[in-house]
């Protein structure tokens, strides 16, 4: 199936050649971070992580909202999904690629990414959180091209399928979770140091991800013929509306809690992010853009007339996901960070390089998602005439 990739049109080659070049573009920023360490990105001894491993975090919800397609189509038989069910599937091989990727570029040296399995502790977090990765990558892929292959045999799958599918469920659930605990269980960090943490990851992760999920079948249904159907964008918009409506919701309990216990270090975060601490406030602009663009994509969501529009329900996804990715995305990681253990206060804003990096990587990213979608879209059409 692979070798429908090698077969497409002038703009489907032209993109594949501008990702490509752009590839190379970023990718010499890398050579120049392999080559003088991480001190060209803005992280400092006070703010170790950043820009990378705040998308490592975005991207592995990205990678787990592929269960808010797998509980309806197999656990409900919704065959509404049908048509989009390997979409989702398949773009949470990219997200999971990327994940990886952001993990291999933070580390400054990429060799110590062999400490992890050379010398593996079972009580290390990040040693779970590799293996889930590892193992929900795998299981896309076996049960991603396994369907597919089938329904271009037009026969039923292998029965050994159903069971990984299963498993896939509860496995893309314990991968946000687990990226959770990364975060929850620092107890030097007060923002982070919370019960609801992968609560609130699951809630932001089955919002943001299928509504890049539903941008991207916009865009591609503009290029090609293919077609996921009405009924399933309804379906899923609606899904995404419940879970921005509980991500929302889980965010008020942290405010609330912060600043009804009235614990400095508890609310400190919160005021550096919306208002700014001790006359920092490189980030107010960033942080009060979130809430206000995830209600005003809330209050097109809601009401079912709007929601199935599809120019409001495309403005409303856009700004679900740079809300959830202001939120997740950035304001997360500088936010843990300020102020430090000790109350002092360290601001963190990514250079140039570390964009670039950082851009090259979503850029591999798309060249995956590119290919296996050509691949897919490819076959289902085929199938279907």
């Amino acid at each position: 199936m692979i070798e429908k990739a090698f077969y497409g049109s002038k703009k489907y080659w032209a993109w594949i050649v501008f990702l490509f070049i752009l590839l190379g573009t970023c990718f010499h920023f890398y050579l120049i971070q392999f080559s003088e360490g991480l001190t060209i990105t803005g992280m400092s001894r006070n703010v170790s992580w950043g820009l990378y491993i705040a998308q490592f975090t975005y991207l592995v919800g990205v990678a787990a909202s592929a269960v808010m397609l797998v509980i309806p189509y197999y656990l409900h038989h919704y065959k509404a999904f049908s048509r989009m069910m390997i979409l989702g599937e398949f773009m949470a091989i990219a997200a999971v690629t990327m994940c990886m990727l952001f993990i291999f570029v933070d580390l400054g040296q990429p060799m110590r990414v062999m400490n992890v399995l050379l010398y593996p502790q079972l009580h290390s977090v990040m040693f779970w959180d590799m293996t889930v990765l590892g193992g929900y990558l795998v299981l896309n892929l076996l049960i991603g091209f396994t369907t597919l292959e089938a329904e271009r045999k037009a026969a039923p799958p292998p029965g050994w399928v159903k069971p990984l599918i299963y498993l896939s469920v509860l496995w893309a659930i314990s991968i946000h979770t687990v990226t959770a605990f990364l975060y929850a269980g620092l107890p030097g960090r007060p923002y982070w140091m919370s019960a609801i943490m992968a609560a609130r990851f699951l809630a932001g992760a089955f919002c943001s991800g299928p509504a890049i999920l539903l941008l991207l079948v916009f865009l591609a249904q503009r290029f090609v013929k293919y077609r996921v159907g009405e009924e399933s964008i309804k379906a899923l918009a609606k899904i995404v509306a419940y879970a921005m409506s509980a991500n929302v919701f889980f965010l008020l309990l942290e405010v609330f809690t912060a600043f009804y216990s009235r614990i400095p270090d508890e609310m400190n975060p919160f005021k550096y992010l919306f208002a700014g601490l001790d006359g920092h406030t490189a980030l107010r602009v960033r942080a009060v853009l979130r809430p206000g663009l995830g209600i005003a994509s809330l209050a097109i969501l809601i009401p079912p007339q709007s929601r199935n529009n599809t120019k409001l329900l495309t403005v409303a996804l856009i700004a679900l996901v740079v809300s959830t990715w202001i939120d997740k995305g950035f304001s997360l990681i500088a936010a843990g960070f300020v102020p430090n253990p000790f109350g002092r206060i360290t601001e963190y804003l990514p250079t140039f390089p570390e964009i670039m990096i950082a851009l090259g990587v979503y850029t591999v990213g798309l060249l995956i998602l590119t290919v296996l979608w050509k691949v897919a879209i490819s076959v289902k059409e085929k199938t279907a005439a």
